[in-house]
This record gives structure tokens, C-alpha cells and sequence, in this order.
């Protein structure tokens, strides 16, 4: 399944994510701390986040269904898909552009590519 969400939508996946398991009532403290939202807001994006399966709230208790990483990852592939065509090393040529790599940088990105690499 994929999970399409708007920034703001984000940026309290964000709090929850810290936060998780959480009582709504502390979400809505969080969010206006961090994200500087009035509790109607909280409960409106709340009831989003819960239509689109990412989160629960039963019994006023706010947990995760769907991980980080997986929202991450499908995010990143959408971006990559949409700018650069899905071609990989062009987001990467753009995304260097004209910086250099530490050689622990290059080290890192030739591990990842071996690990990924098809056989």
C-alpha cells in the first residue's frame, strides 16, 4: 500500500512518531508545542492519519501502524520518480552537484550500491 501525505501531515507523523504509543490528550500538548497547532487541528489530521492507516487511536491511545521507514522510503521513490524520471543517478549527479564526497562518503555509497547491485 502506498501512503501519500501532504508536509504538515509529515510534520505530525513526526510528533507521533517521537512520541508513539500516546494519549491523544498529550498529542494535542505536543503539537501545539512543536508544530503550534490548535487542538481542533491535531484531532482533524488525527482522524486523516487513522483514515489513511497509518495510525490508531483507541480508547484515546494513539499508536503507529505503518513505520517510519516504510513512509521514508515510499516518499523518497515518489520524489525520485517524479523529478528525475526514476533514474537514480540523476538525483544523485543533482543532488552532489558540484560538492565533493569525504572518502567515507564515497565508501558509504559503493557499499550501498554493492548491497543493492542485481546479481
Amino acid at each position: 500500500m502506498e501512503y501519500h501525505i501532504a508536509d504538515s501531515e509529515y510534520r505530525f507523523m513526526q510528533v507521533v512518531w517521537e512520541a508513539a504509543p500516546v494519549g491523544s490528550g498529550r498529542l494535542v500538548e505536543l503539537c501545539q508545542e512543536k508544530l503550534g497547532w490548535k487542538k481542533s487541528t491535531t484531532y482533524t489530521v488525527l482522524k486523516k492519519m487513522c483514515n489513511k492507516g497509518l495510525l490508531q487511536n483507541e480508547k484515546s491511545l494513539v499508536t503507529v501502524t505503518v513505520p517510519r521507514e516504510l513512509v521514508d522510503n515510499q516518499a523518497a521513490e515518489q520524489f525520485v520518480n517524479r523529478t528525475f524520471g526514476g533514474s537514480l543517478p540523476g538525483f544523485l549527479a543533482a543532488f552532489i552537484g558540484g560538492k565533493t564526497l569525504t572518502a567515507q562518503e564515497a565508501e558509504e555509497l559503493k557499499h550501498l550500491i554493492d548491497e543493492h547491485k542485481e546479481a
